[in-house]
């Protein structure tokens, strides 16, 4: 994995960590944090990230 995969990995399960936390505490809707996931993985482009991803990004 190259220097600059790794920080676009880094940075996408950073911010889904937090969005996870906010959606356990009630702070978020699953459909907010859907479109948070979307928006995450379409700026980072993780490639796991995308593999452990709870949004069905197929339907």
């Amino acid at each position: 994995m190259s220097e600059t995969a790794f920080q676009a990995e880094l940075k996408y399960q950073t911010a889904i960590s937090i969005a996870k936390n906010l959606r356990s505490q009630g702070l978020l809707t699953e459909e907010e944090y859907g479109v948070i996931d979307t928006k995450l993985q379409a700026e980072f482009k993780p490639s796991l990230g995308t593999l452990l991803s709870e949004n069905d990004l197929i339907n």
